[in-house]
């Protein structure tokens, strides 16, 4: 080996402990990253069946009787 390879081995060996932790740490963060983005997936994909089923029931039809607010007015307008 030449004395420029041992010398880059000598220094890669110095920073092997420092490139490992380096590497971990990326690896973490690229883990946790691609678990945001699962999690953001699955929770869409979740609350769009939500609603499309929730679309899909019939929804209460309220039917107000307005006869005695017609009989007031009427007897308003009479006097």
């Amino acid at each position: 080996m030449s004395q420029a390879k041992v010398d880059r081995y000598k220094k890669e060996k110095a920073d092997r402990k420092k490139t490992m932790r380096k590497e971990k740490i990326m690896r973490n963060v690229k883990r946790c990253v691609a678990g945001v983005i699962v999690l953001a997936i699955v929770g869409w994909f979740g609350y769009s069946a939500y609603d499309l089923h929730s679309s899909n029931q019939e929804r209460a039809v309220a039917e107000v009787n307005y006869d005695s607010v017609k009989d007031y007015l009427s007897t308003l307008s009479a006097e």
